[in-house]
């Protein structure tokens, strides 16, 4: 009689990758989570596709010595997504890859787009983001996932997605990303916690918005959106159903990472039944719209579903 149902179908794994051979390092903030090197993303990606999941998404984690306040490495076609995303295609052709667009991996300030003045500037991070998501779409990546909350980048990068005979590349626009406290454990992941300077409420939303929101999803949605994303979770499931309710469009939302540390610290203390509350949260996103859920326990909780 239930109304709702989990099935790793709804599950995209996030996944973040290092330089090197071999390496495999753990996330002290998010128990669990690691940073992989390239050579050992095969495995992984069969193993999530043998469970099930659909997709995974890529986050590269660059040594501060390779950032820089332009965020060159973005644009590299032999850059560290780029070749994570080749790795994967070859190991799992049928599983989707999406990978992030935005800046902040690579910018020694930590910001998603490029600082003039000492603020980001929208126009000239936009020229940027375009490369990003051309070089990503031509590594073998399925859906570009701008992420930076720059107004106007979505048309900019399905322009320049056509205009290179790439129409087949899907864009995941995050529309609701919010200004929240929950990313905390993620920065600490792609290693710009410590680089960022100030924050970025100047172009993340605030907390309080929801009218904006939808504003917000309507512009991606004109500008050639295939699917929208709502960011963080828990926290914002109102936000989820009304831009579900209000767009029908496919909605996706990000367990993101305080959200899953928060959890898993709590769990792993004996407060709370991790499979219990894991599922119960996950079966909430559904409740509330999602058609697709972002969670760093895709694995775990496929294996639960698997059972």
């Amino acid at each position: 009689m239930a109304e709702n149902h989990l099935s790793p179908d709804d599950l995209i794994l996030p996944i973040f990758v290092i330089e090197g051979t071999g390496r495999r390092e753990p996330i002290d903030s998010l128990p669990g989570v690691e940073r992989r090197s390239i050579d050992l993303l095969p495995d992984l990606a069969r193993e999530a596709r043998a469970l099930g999941i659909p997709a995974l998404a890529v986050f590269p984690a660059i040594d501060a010595d390779r950032k820089s306040a332009d965020g060159a490495m973005a644009t590299d076609p032999d850059g560290l997504a780029c070749r994570a995303a080749r790795a994967l295609k070859d190991a799992a052709p049928e599983l989707g890859i999406i990978a992030d667009v935005a800046l902040d991996p690579y910018t020694s300030h930590g910001h998603d787009g490029l600082l003039v003045d000492g603020d980001v500037d929208n126009d000239s991070t936009i020229e940027v983001l375009k490369k990003q998501a051309l070089v990503l779409a031509r590594a073998g990546v399925d859906v570009v996932a701008p992420s930076d909350m720059m107004d106007g980048r979505v048309g900019a990068i399905r322009d320049a997605l056509d205009q290179e005979g790439l129409q087949q590349i899907a864009i995941m626009a995050y529309a609701a990303k919010y200004a929240s406290a929950f990313y905390g454990p993620f920065r600490d992941a792609v290693k710009s916690k410590g680089a960022l300077k100030g924050d970025k409420r100047t172009y993340q939303m605030d907390s309080a918005n929801t009218d904006e929101a939808i504003r917000e999803v309507a512009l991606d949605l004109a500008e050639g959106a295939d699917m929208l994303m709502v960011k963080p979770g828990t926290p914002y499931l109102d936000v989820l159903h009304r831009v579900k309710t209000t767009f029908n469009a496919p909605t996706f939302v990000y367990q993101v990472s305080g959200e899953y540390a928060a959890l898993k610290a709590a769990a792993d203390r004996g407060w709370l039944d991790w499979e219990a509350t894991l599922l119960e949260t996950l079966m909430g996103f559904k409740r509330a719209g999602a058609d697709g859920i972002l969670t760093y326990a895709a694995l775990d909780v496929a294996r639960l579903l698997n059972r």
